[in-house]
């Protein structure tokens, strides 16, 4: 239903652009109601959709609207640099935060640049050096993650990314300044958590997060890729369901979106939700930041 209401859309904005200024209010009217209608039909498998949707802003894109004086940093100092997970310095609302990112391409130029916003060891390993530099210094750190899974690749393997997934969790346990993890797309598997250890972590309306995507899901239940519809349905990873159980904090509204314009609402909202976050959490002493962090991971393993 939704690639219908999309098209639906589609053909109102094209109608919107080449209208007459008399007409225009009504058409934007119209193009607003469909949007309502369309956030009323979602089931999962259409948030898993609009997660993946070409037009959704990419890491960086949020990371340019949301941090200013914006320093990137490059490479693991162990073998190179991976342009997927992106990182550095910068100002959030004027305090100093470190951030990260895994960046998804907006073209088959930048996909095969980014990996298809899947990362590779070095991108976790700078992930660690980034997160390590910030504690030093004590900057909140925010990360922005929206990937599919980390890159399953021979090189991949050989360089240890099982290794490092699970050095950057262990690492993300012992920082005492305060991590808030935002899926703003995709969020599959360990390549999302090795950033999603936050003392918050927080979701888009339409952001998904889960052990892998619903075709590997009812591949393997089912042996039959088609059915991941079915399986978004059982897989409990919409935010609304991940909220309800208590593995994320906060849940950011988000209006359906089929435009990369139309984003820009959601945008300030999330601006809005991080500012409240960091507030909060910079009332909180070091060695209650760590432990509190340590403590809600394991809650939800129980």
């Amino acid at each position: 239903m939704i690639d219908k209401r999309e098209q639906e859309y589609l053909v109102l904005a094209n109608k919107y652009k080449e209208a007459p200024n008399g007409e225009k209010k009504k058409i934007k009217k119209e193009m607003e109601d469909l949007r309502k209608l369309a956030k009323s039909e979602l089931e999962p498998f259409d948030r898993v959709y609009l997660a993946r949707h070409k037009e959704r802003p990419k890491a960086d894109e949020f990371i340019d609207h949301l941090i200013r004086e914006k320093v990137y940093l490059a490479g693991d100092r162990l073998f190179g640099e991976d342009y997927c997970l992106i990182g550095g310095i910068g100002k959030f609302n004027g305090r100093s935060v470190t951030f990260l990112g895994t960046k998804k391409g907006k073209n088959i130029e930048e996909n095969l640049k980014t990996n298809f916003g899947m990362p590779n060891p070095e991108g976790y390993r700078k992930a660690q050096r980034l997160m390590n530099q910030a504690n030093k210094f004590g900057r909140p750190i925010l990360t922005f993650i929206d990937t599919s899974g980390a890159y399953p690749g021979l090189g991949a393997e050989e360089r240890g990314q099982g290794e490092a997934i699970a050095q950057s969790i262990m690492n993300s346990f012992s920082l005492k300044v305060p991590i808030i993890s935002v899926v703003t797309g995709e969020g599959g598997s360990g390549g999302a958590l090795a950033l999603g250890v936050g003392n918050k972590v927080v979701l888009f309306e339409n952001s998904v997060y889960s052990i892998l995507s619903p075709e590997g899901f009812s591949s393997i239940i089912w042996k039959d890729a088609s059915r991941a519809r079915e399986a978004s349905k059982i897989m409990k990873l919409t935010a609304k369901d991940l909220l309800d159980l208590k593995v994320v904090d906060r849940v950011v509204e988000e209006d359906v979106s089929f435009l990369k314009e139309d984003f820009a609402v959601n945008m300030a909202r999330l601006g809005e939700a991080l500012e409240e976050e960091l507030k909060s959490l910079e009332k909180v002493s070091k060695n209650k930041i760590q432990s509190d962090r340590v403590e809600k991971f394991r809650r939800i393993g129980r």
